[in-house]
């Protein structure tokens, strides 16, 4: 579980920062030359002052600021040269306001709803607290909203409902409780929604299927109870899906696996059960991470999963599975760095023993194989000593026991 987690949060972190560059370069609606920064301030007029009060008053909520960031926001010069401000040249008007990674500690005040032609917020990896302002939602302008990595309470702001121009939105790894707050379905420009490690309750929207631009949806690592919606199968453009470590039950969706798209596909642990469809391969050949284990899935390990040639991580341990291993086909994804079918019911089949094997030598990149607890017999044979040089974790052992890592 933990290997599974530095996986996801790794591709997670990389997201983020991607996220962040982004915004610097994006112009939403505004020609670049026109965010370029204007020049110092030579006398007492500061611009729109609605904005630059804003920005005082969120410099007056920073209890510490270990790398003086704010020390710039002073009225030496104009708010729109103050660290972490990026304006419209000719308006003067706040565009976007990005602090990541400052070692901020504080509060976002209500008056932040008060820069109006804000268009991206980047608060990532800080230490702000207390509750989000619900006069977020007066930021009818406002594209992106990443206040990710920070220890924000309290429930989600209905009023971001009002936000309808969104795209992004990430508030993972908060302490935000509650429910995902019914009002959020207007935001229908959604195409990244990012709620990953909170203290979230409730059941997962069904309404969310109505997002039909969402490229990746991040609700893992909360208490999210119930089924999965069915209505997720219409998200035909959806790339990553995260519902891992939470307590949702019954069966995956058939119209789920059906998204051609998809690329990370994660419900690791949860109480989900059925069996894995038989084309799920052919339906999913996009699919480079699927993250499956701790939950009950039953049947046979598909043989399609061949036609998933991108495949890297595939990870399906303490589940119900039967039958073989199908070496052969996995043999075929040479891509695989990833393999754990720990805690299951698999068996050697008619040979009785492992010279199934052999086939994963074709795995070059292979650097974790997991295949401890099954029903496997016989001995190693030799042609283990042809799998990948890569390979740094190998898990074979037959006593059933207490499930632990891998």
């Amino acid at each position: 579980m933990e290997e599974h987690s530095r996986t996801t949060q790794g591709s997670q972190i990389l997201f983020a920062f991607l996220h962040g560059f982004v915004l610097l370069c994006m112009s939403m609606s505004i020609p670049l030359e026109s965010a370029t920064l204007p020049p110092r301030a030579s006398g007492g007029t500061f611009g729109n002052e609605t904005d630059r009060a804003a920005l005082l008053d969120l410099k007056k909520r920073i209890t510490q600021d270990p790398l003086h960031v704010m020390n710039s926001w002073n009225d030496s010069i104009h708010f729109c040269s103050w660290v972490g401000v990026t304006c419209n040249n000719s308006t003067k008007r706040v565009l976007i306001l990005m602090l990541n990674s400052k070692n901020l500690v504080g509060f976002l005040p209500p008056s932040i709803g008060n820069l109006s032609h804000l268009t991206g917020i980047n608060l990532v990896n800080n230490s702000f607290s207390g509750e989000i302002p619900q006069e977020m939602g007066r930021l009818q302008s406002l594209r992106s909203l990443n206040l990710s990595y920070n220890s924000f309470g309290g429930k989600i702001p209905t009023n971001i409902s009002h936000c309808t121009l969104l795209s992004m939105l990430d508030l993972q790894h908060n302490e935000i409780t509650g429910s995902i707050p019914d009002q959020l379905s207007s935001l229908m420009s959604l195409n990244h929604l990012w709620l990953t490690i909170n203290n979230l309750t409730g059941t997962i929207p069904n309404w969310i299927g109505n997002f039909s631009s969402l490229k990746s949806l991040f609700l893992g690592q909360n208490n999210f109870q119930g089924s999965i919606p069915n209505e997720l199968g219409r998200l035909t453009g959806l790339e990553w899906l995260g519902l891992d470590s939470n307590n949702l039950s019954g069966m995956v969706p058939s119209s789920i696996y059906n998204i051609s798209s998809m690329y990370v596909f994660s419900v690791f642990d949860n109480q989900l059960h059925g069996e894995l469809p038989p084309n799920i391969g052919i339906h999913l050949p996009n699919l480079q991470e699927f993250y499956g284990g701790a939950n009950k899935f039953t049947g046979t390990i598909p043989t399609s999963l061949s036609n998933s040639s991108r495949l890297r991580m595939l990870d399906l341990r303490q589940n119900g599975l039967i039958g073989t291993l199908p070496a052969a086909t996995l043999g075929r994804l040479q891509r695989l760095v990833r393999i754990s079918f720990s805690y299951n019911r698999l068996e050697s089949g008619k040979t009785g023993n492992l010279n199934f094997l052999s086939f994963l030598a074709n795995c070059t990149s292979l650097r974790l194989l997991a295949l401890n607890n099954n029903h496997f017999e016989g001995e190693l044979p030799r042609s283990i000593g042809n799998l990948s040089t890569q390979l740094k974790y190998l898990f074979f052992r037959e006593k059933f026991d207490t499930w632990k890592h891998p």
